[in-house]
Parts: structure tokens; C-alpha cells; sequence
């Protein structure tokens, strides 16, 4: 990019992480984004089926930045025990952050809001997803969120970048690259814990009300709010409006 007032050529963030990550492992990414972003990082994470993949790169190449669980309070209840199994395991220290309105506030004034069409269900995620992750940006300090996403997870990520700037926050995707294969070897290799919902046919994971195993035969699109769409309220496009700080 030229700055044409000062006629000189300047890099954006996006494009230093996007050329530096093309050539690196996902180990390497996560100590290179330490040393040159250090305290404006923070990882969310959604204790999901491949949740632990990060939380292992974190703790092992880059344990000081922050870790923040997006607790919507309609989990399923093996991801809440697996989130403490992996918390005690790992011996790493979460920040959780919920919504300011319980479940059970939500469905008095609001009922089921998931049920409600693509107005309700933007309404939920912006309740439960993007209000509770704006707050841990502004409480941390940071202004670089740290993702799990991969492009093998749906068609909708499929051609993202490894960086992406989303109004100021700078959204980074560590293993964007990675294949499905080159994450049950990390599991293998590392000998992590899994997901206990992955072996009754769970192939993606999030609120009990929108996620279903994926039939014989099925796509893993398919198997997230009733296959009308796959992101779940919270990594949505940067022109989205209400999205981030």
C-alpha cells in the first residue's frame, strides 16, 4: 500500500501476517505473532471438537496471550465437561465471558430466538457471540483476535485469508490452512483429549439448539441450523453491521 501523502510505501498488518504466515508452521505463526504483536493478542476459543488443537499451540509456543471462552449458556453439557477437562489438563487459565441476559431472562422477554428466522437468529448472536467477545477485546486491551477457523470447515470459509481487518479489530487464523488429516495427527501425535460428542457423529460443534450429528451420507453444512447456514453468529463478514469493536 502507498501512502500518497507521505510518498512513501507502508505495509497494513494484514498484509505483514499474510506474507510472513505463507511460509511458516502453525508453531511458528503462533511465536511469530507473540513477538511482534505481544499484549494486543487475544484467542477465543469455543471448546469445540478441534478446540484443543489451539489451546495446545497456545500453551506450548505463545502461553502469555489470553484465552477467553464465549459461554453462550446453550452449550451442550459434554462441552462444558470437556472445557473443564481440558482446562485442569492443560493448566491453562480462561477468561469467560457471557451474556449480560441469562437463557433463561432471553426466552421470557424474547422466546426461543434461534426459532425466530434470520432477524431472531442475528438477534441471539449478537446477545450471546458478539456483545459477550466485544467485551473481552475492550477489557483485555486488544485489538488482534487469535481463531481456530480452517478453510475445510465450510464453503463459507473457504476462501479466507489468514488475516482479515474487521472494523479495528485484526482477526488471525493460525491453522486456516490446515486439512481435516493434519488435525486428527495433531490429536494423534499430541495424544490430545477429544470432544466426547465427535464419536456419536458430531462433526462440527456449537449450541445445543442449532448443531445435529451429521447423517450417513450428510454434509457437515448440513448438520448446523437445519443446513439454512453454517457460521454461528459470531465470525461473520467484516461489513456486518454491530460487528466488533
Amino acid at each position: 500500500m502507498i501512502d500518497m501523502a507521505e510518498g512513501i510505501q507502508t505495509v497494513t498488518d494484514v498484509e505483514k501476517v499474510n506474507t510472513a504466515f505463507a511460509e511458516m508452521s502453525a508453531p511458528d505463526r503462533m511465536i511469530w505473532l507473540h513477538q511482534h504483536y505481544g499484549s494486543r493478542l487475544i484467542l477465543s476459543s469455543s471448546f469445540g471438537l478441534q478446540a484443543a488443537v489451539m489451546l495446545d499451540l497456545v500453551r506450548k509456543h505463545a502461553p502469555q496471550i489470553p484465552v477467553v471462552w464465549i459461554d453462550t449458556g446453550y452449550l451442550f453439557p459434554e462441552t462444558y465437561q470437556y472445557a473443564e477437562h481440558l482446562i485442569e489438563s492443560f493448566g491453562i487459565e480462561v477468561s469467560v465471558y457471557q451474556p449480560k441476559i441469562s437463557a433463561a431472562r432471553q426466552e421470557a422477554l424474547y422466546g426461543k430466538l434461534w426459532e425466530q428466522g434470520k432477524e431472531g437468529s442475528a438477534r441471539y448472536g449478537l446477545i450471546n457471540k458478539i456483545e459477550p467477545m466485544n467485551r473481552a477485546l475492550k477489557e483485555f486491551g486488544a485489538d488482534i483476535w487469535v481463531s481456530g477457523l480452517r478453510r475445510s470447515h465450510s464453503s463459507s470459509r473457504a476462501h479466507r485469508h489468514f488475516a482479515e481487518q474487521q472494523k479495528s479489530t485484526l482477526k488471525v487464523y493460525p491453522i486456516l490452512d490446515w486439512a481435516d488429516a493434519q488435525v486428527a495427527a495433531y490429536f494423534y501425535d499430541n495424544n490430545l483429549p477429544k470432544h466426547p460428542l465427535e464419536s456419536q457423529g458430531y462433526q462440527t460443534m456449537g449450541d445445543w439448539h442449532s448443531t445435529s450429528p451429521v447423517d450417513e451420507g450428510g454434509s457437515v453444512e448440513s448438520s448446523r441450523f437445519d443446513g439454512e447456514k453454517y457460521e454461528c453468529g459470531l465470525h461473520l463478514d467484516s461489513d456486518t453491521p454491530d460487528f466488533q469493536i
